[in-house]
């Protein structure tokens, strides 16, 4: 989402990627400043929107392994 001349542009993307691949290109190719991702219960900026999509990958992979148990580490 962003605002130019009082003006708020959003866009809906199918995947938390897509939705950060479209704020990187604004931030960066059209030159918006203040680009957020809301994720339907919080607005994020940028750079923590990583953060958080980067927490959340880190999680998902403590998480798988410990499902296949200590055999998977051999």
């Amino acid at each position: 989402m962003r605002c130019i001349d009082d003006h708020t542009l959003a866009v809906t993307e199918d995947t938390a990627k897509d939705a950060f691949a479209k704020a990187i290109e604004w931030h960066v190719v059209e030159k918006f400043f203040g680009v957020s991702i809301y994720d339907g219960a919080r607005m994020y900026s940028i750079d923590r929107f990583a953060s958080v999509m980067a927490l959340k990958e880190i999680a998902n992979t403590v998480e798988a392994a410990a499902e296949r148990g200590p055999k998977a580490k051999k």
